[in-house]
């Protein structure tokens, strides 16, 4: 019997045009900045990238101030039909640069080329596209004849896509009237500072978005500014949790979009080939590095052998390396903290007598590379079942009943998303009425649409990114 091989086929590094050294961007100009310089490293290589400019108090309080005037003598009076005009600028510049920026991304990330070339991106324009339809239309949203902007808003976002964060912040504050100050992770801050570029390019006036780069001090002296009127963060619970207290009593507004610990569930009568793709999409999609991963598996008793059996047959066949190879399923994990962490927690699944099996898969032999991974006799106490991993890692657990099943998926403290696998409609509706769960996929997982609202509850947070319900967060209602 012959096997089809693949050969390597990779994007060109010299696409992403980089540069040795990136400039903050603030009031319409690239500055540098007074806190000190970091160096962001490709983690599939660990060696540097670039040297970025990072931002002390005095530079927060500059970009503060930028956004306040702009908001006050430009953009906040500017009518909705103009505003458009520059979203959907800015998204046909994404569009353009589109190859640029996923090369750009998956350097400084590690994720696929595949993956940053055919979700970030594109998606990341999409969020452009919508929000500037809403910019003239903000009377008709159901918020009033005439929402009005809050302010300046504050932007903080994580590493694992980074310039879809941007976007989902970005992208709506800029529809209703906002300025912004936005902060990107300080491992992948290089397409938000790309960003800054289109923006100059599509003539947006000065202050109206200003990028400070840095540490998570920096996002700490933005968070507490005064003179900020609105905060949204994607991040950690823990952090998140900061946040909250930082501006209790305050009167400002908050939205929190945090961790997750996403049931996968498969019902006996699902479609089990469609199933393990979904499966694998949930937890192996950018290296299980996603807030709403589905990391834990819960799989009906009397289809689990049949179902893990394919499953490992597909993880086989995952191609975990290098990844500007368009061939890469699975690329490197974002950081050697990261990596750190999810060593840990597979050593403790491992110790507390849950059964590893992970793919045969050869890893690189530098950079931060870790393997697919399956945790079967997983029992709920674990810290594999009860701990938000952000890695390839998938916890396996069985149920006999739909009712053991929603009272697994739901014994968690969060509550960002699930999935459910059957062909019965009925089920889906009954299931997805009683998972605690923002976002419930059925036969199918990690679908995202600009029209339709993400976001969690309890540790996930609150409040909603996308479509019509994601303006509330903008908007003085």
């Amino acid at each position: 019997m012959s096997f089809w091989e693949y050969a390597p086929a990779p994007e060109s590094a010299s696409v992403a045009n980089l540069r040795d050294r990136y400039r903050m961007f603030v009031d319409g100009e690239f500055v540098d900045g007074a806190g000190d310089p970091l160096t962001t490293i490709n983690p599939a290589t660990g060696e540097p990238l670039a040297e970025v400019a990072t931002a002390a108090q005095s530079d927060v309080d500059t970009a503060v101030r930028a956004a306040r005037r702009a908001f006050e003598r430009t953009w906040g009076p500017m009518p909705g039909s103009e505003r458009a005009k520059y979203l959907f600028r800015i998204a046909r510049l994404i569009q353009e640069r589109g190859r640029e920026l996923a090369v750009l991304e998956t350097l400084d990330n590690g994720k696929p080329i595949k993956e940053a070339r055919d979700t970030d991106i594109p998606t990341a324009a999409a969020h452009f596209f919508h929000h500037a339809g809403w910019a003239d239309k903000l009377g008709y949203a159901g918020y009033g004849p005439d929402p009005r902007p809050l302010g300046v808003a504050a932007g903080i976002i994580p590493w694992n896509f980074p310039l879809l964060m941007l976007a989902w912040k970005i992208a709506p504050a800029l529809a209703c009237g906002n300025t912004v100050v936005l902060k990107p992770a300080e491992t992948t801050p290089l397409t938000a500072l790309v960003f800054g570029e289109l923006c100059q390019e599509a003539g947006l006036p000065p202050g109206v978005v200003n990028i400070l780069p840095g540490a998570g001090d920096v996002g700490s002296r933005l968070v507490a500014h005064q003179d900020v009127d609105k905060v949204a963060f994607t991040g950690s619970t823990a952090v998140g949790k900061e946040i909250q207290r930082t501006l209790a009593g305050t009167g400002r507004k908050l939205t929190l979009e945090l961790g997750g610990k996403a049931a996968n569930i498969v019902f006996d009568d699902a479609p089990l080939d469609q199933a393990v793709e979904g499966v694998v999409n949930g937890i192996f999609f950018n290296q299980g590095q996603v807030c709403c991963a589905g990391s834990r598996l819960l799989v009906q008793e009397s289809v689990a052998d049949e179902l893990l059996g394919k499953l490992r047959a597909r993880m086989e066949t995952l191609r975990v390396g290098d990844p500007l190879d368009k061939n890469t399923d699975v690329g490197a994990i974002n950081s050697a903290e990261q990596l750190a962490r999810i060593t840990e927690l597979v050593a403790a699944g491992e110790a507390e007598g849950a059964s590893r099996w992970s793919s045969s898969c050869p890893l690189p032999e530098r950079g931060f590379f870790f393997s697919p991974t399956v945790f079967e006799q997983v029992q709920q106490s674990m810290r594999i079942a009860r701990e938000e991993i952000f890695g390839p890692v998938l916890s396996v657990l069985t149920f006999r009943t739909p009712g053991e099943a929603i009272s697994k998926a739901d014994n968690t403290p969060y509550g960002l998303s699930a999935g459910v696998w059957t062909e019965k409609g009925s089920r889906i509706l009954w299931a997805a009425q009683q998972l605690r769960a923002g976002v419930v996929w059925a036969n199918t997982f990690n679908r995202f649409d600009p029209t339709a609202p993400f976001g969690g509850y309890r540790e996930s947070g609150f409040g909603r990114e996308g479509g019509r319900a994601g303006l509330e967060a903008y908007l003085d209602v």
